[in-house]
């Protein structure tokens, strides 16, 4: 078995509220569809069971206190340089209380001549 190629790479982890909203859209949503047309590797949002942010207020999905606006990850996953290109991209749309943050990381692709094909 080969050890497959890795490269270096950020991880943009931006943490939102469930309910911030962006023209109409979650703000969630809206980051997932910049970084698709930025043409990035991909992006997954998580959904917290329990947070708080800036408002110092604790949401839960407990019964007895159910919460509309639990904590958001977005998790996105490139190149350093296409992340830190992205940043700026997202900056408005977390401006009122959202945070983002960067961790270095290593990237194994896997899917050979499909990936390979696609420039990754």
């Amino acid at each position: 078995m080969t050890t497959p190629e890795t490269e270096r790479g950020l991880r943009l982890t931006v943490l939102v509220g469930e309910s911030d909203g962006w023209h109409h859209r979650p703000v969630f949503t809206e980051i997932v569809h910049r970084a698709h047309l930025a043409g990035l590797s991909g992006a997954s949002v998580f959904r917290g069971i329990e947070g708080f942010g800036t408002s110092s207020m604790i949401h839960t999905q407990r019964l007895l206190s159910l919460s509309e606006d639990l904590p958001v990850a977005v998790v996105i996953v490139d190149t350093e340089a296409r992340i830190r290109a992205f940043l700026p991209l997202i900056g408005e749309l977390v401006a009122d209380g959202g945070v983002a943050f960067l961790d270095e990381c290593e990237i194994v692709r896997f899917g050979g001549e499909r990936e390979r094909e696609r420039g990754r």
